[in-house]
């Protein structure tokens, strides 16, 4: 186990617990206490747990953790809900994504896709993103076409918020917008942690002839604190073949058409 996996993993001991001891982390990942005392002295250098004699505390009730400490969680389901999300979309499209560790697989999905990136006949893909993990993902990868929202970098998610970006997004028009979420409840919506992506992706909606929600199972039914958009205006929701038949048919009363990948 790698060192941000590590530290993924005691984030979320202390998510459970609030609480816990070098013996028992140590224990738990099956690592050394004086690895497990590093780590702990690292995290609370970053101001993500409070450290106490023996072991450390959590600074909160939940994490917002910053996405180059998320381990791939979920990873075989967050690869089939990418591809999946991948498929909904069209050579010559304009394409709305925001940014998360979901969103990365459907910009992988989409980066290798021949006719995505054959740019003949004016139908290069146009993807319009307000993440920086995101862009470089297809930068790299292909030869769509890549505006990048401006704003101020959100470290947690290297998504850009802020006016500056919003500037740009009320100037375009995107054909769908695919994106990820913190929470998405058949009643309330679609909605994020934080309220600035939450309004850029409000924006994106807005901007959108058609709304793709991309969340795994662990997500439906969960409340967030910022709505990105209610329920009314999500087209599709892609998850994956975890989620609870009851959960799904909740959404598709809703009106919402539900890939399980």
């Amino acid at each position: 186990m790698d060192r941000y996996a590590r530290w993924n993993a005691l984030l979320e001991l202390l998510t459970e617990s609030g609480r816990v001891s070098v013996e028992d982390a140590a224990a738990r990942l099956d690592v050394s206490q004086a690895t497990i005392r590093r780590d702990f002295d690292q995290l609370a250098q970053q101001q993500m747990i409070t450290r106490t004699r023996g072991g450390a505390v959590a600074n909160g009730v939940s994490y917002d953790l910053p996405l180059r400490y998320k381990t791939a969680k979920h990873s075989a389901e967050k690869q089939r809900i990418g591809a999946a999300a991948a498929a909904l979309v069209t050579p010559g499209m304009v394409v709305g994504l925001n940014g998360g560790t979901t969103m990365t697989e459907v910009a992988r999905a989409l980066a290798v896709r021949p006719d995505l990136n054959s740019g003949a006949d004016g139908a290069q893909l146009t993807v319009v993103t307000n993440a920086l993990n995101i862009a470089n993902e297809l930068l790299v990868r292909s030869r769509m076409k890549i505006v990048v929202a401006g704003g101020v970098v959100r470290p947690q998610s290297y998504e850009l918020v802020g006016p500056l970006g919003s500037a740009l997004l009320r100037e375009v028009t995107l054909d769908v917008a695919l994106l990820g979420v913190d929470a998405i409840d058949a009643h309330l919506g679609a909605a994020a942690h934080h309220e600035g992506e939450a309004s850029m992706n409000n924006l994106m909606v807005a901007r959108a002839k058609r709304v793709v929600i991309i969340a795994d199972a662990s997500k439906l039914g969960l409340h967030a604190f910022a709505r990105i958009c209610p329920i009314e205006r999500v087209e599709t929701l892609v998850t994956d073949s975890g989620a609870a038949d009851e959960t799904i048919a909740a959404f598709e009363t809703a009106g919402v058409q539900v890939i399980r990948a």
